[in-house]
């Protein structure tokens, strides 16, 4: 019996691609409905995917979950909030209080103390 149709594997769900839905990244295929980013589900297209292992991303999510990290590299106060990037896969710190240099402030040090 012939094997009938063919084609590529979608790299997010395993089915086939036909070419008419086809959207090539990184020498992999995929699905138009398939191609999403990976945190915020949100379509993607060539100018707007951004690409880490095996993972695709928008610009921004990957820029939250893998750009520069710190004060400084926001747009002033309206970037900044207390988001620890649980959502992202990031997993959290220590509880304890840390400085940049990674000692514990000498408050909480002298508090332990007493």
């Amino acid at each position: 019996m012939p094997v009938w149709g063919g084609g590529n594997k979608c790299g997010a769900c395993g089915r086939t691609v036909y070419h008419a839905e086809e959207v090539q990244c990184d020498g992999r295929s995929f699905h138009r409905c398939c191609f999403l980013c990976m945190v915020c589900r949100k379509n993607l297209d060539s100018t707007t995917v951004a690409i880490h292992d095996e993972e695709i991303y928008c610009k921004s999510c990957y820029g939250k979950k893998y750009g520069p990290k710190g004060y400084g590299y926001g747009q002033g106060a309206g970037t900044l909030n207390m988001d620890r990037g649980e959502r992202l896969g990031i997993k959290p710190e220590s509880l304890g209080t840390k400085t940049v240099s990674g000692v514990q402030s000498v408050g909480r040090v002298l508090n332990q103390q007493l």
